[in-house]
């Protein structure tokens, strides 16, 4: 049988908290309905997961096979790789009213205009690299309006670690976290070079040791999509089936 498709609509939203314009990617799935209720995913890195990723053709494909429930994925794609720093780094100029942007003003839009589960549980945060790092501080904060995460070799310092190991309630939020072994000499878009291995791994333990309900992996590979694309299979199972 041949597989039917989705569809992806491009909108622009203009956002008061960062005063700017900005481009967002919605995937339908074929079965698509107003009388259903759907799952979200927001993805940063918008651009990459619908066209490194192949994100929309993996959902349809899981979707088609009856292994995950009903997914709407919104994608926010960053302009140029010194705003998605900007945006996405805890120290970032922009980190603040992004935040804010997705809860307050994304999700009251999406809330609106899509049939979905209107609940942290049934609203997923994605990203790779600084998106992932966002995207957990982003749940972090707002642990009722975002219930999940997914995270592929995410950015992790210090000030992530303090925010996870001082959250109060782990109860609330799904993690999916993984990391390539090769990862430990990343150059990062300020030009300098981390292992993103260790800083994972003790992010890791911290997540266990607080009792959050959690995936983590490491796969045998570095920090490029030739290894996210893969994993999307097995993070939207586990981050959609709980």
């Amino acid at each position: 049988m041949e597989q039917q498709k989705g569809t992806i609509e491009e909108i622009t939203f203009t956002s008061s908290s960062l005063g700017e314009d900005l481009s967002i990617l919605i995937y339908k799935p074929a079965n698509f309905s107003t009388l259903y209720k759907y799952h979200l995913i927001i993805t940063q890195d918008g651009q990459d997961y619908f066209n490194l990723g192949r994100i929309a053709r993996v959902t349809e494909d899981l979707l088609q096979n009856k292994e995950i429930p009903n997914t709407i994925i919104v994608g926010i794609p960053y302009p140029s790789v010194e705003e998605r720093r900007r945006r996405y780094h805890p120290n970032g100029e922009k980190h603040k009213a992004y935040i804010r942007f997705l809860s307050h003003e994304l999700i009251p839009y999406l809330d609106q205009t899509l049939p979905t589960f209107q609940m942290g549980r049934g609203r997923v945060l994605m990203g790779d690299s600084l998106g992932g790092t966002i995207s957990l501080l982003t749940a972090l904060q707002y642990p009722h309006t975002f219930g999940k995460v997914v995270m592929q070799s995410p950015f992790i310092n210090s000030y992530v670690k303090d925010q996870v190991e001082g959250f109060s309630s782990p109860h609330l939020l799904q993690i999916y976290q993984v990391i390539g072994t090769k990862e430990t000499a990343v150059e990062t878009t300020n030009g300098q070079v981390k292992d993103f291995v260790k800083p994972n791994r003790e992010l890791a333990e911290i997540i266990k040791s607080r009792g959050f309900q959690a995936f983590y992996e490491e796969f045998e590979g570095d920090h490029t999509w030739t290894y996210w694309q893969p994993d999307l299979i097995q993070a939207l199972q586990f981050i959609l089936n709980d």
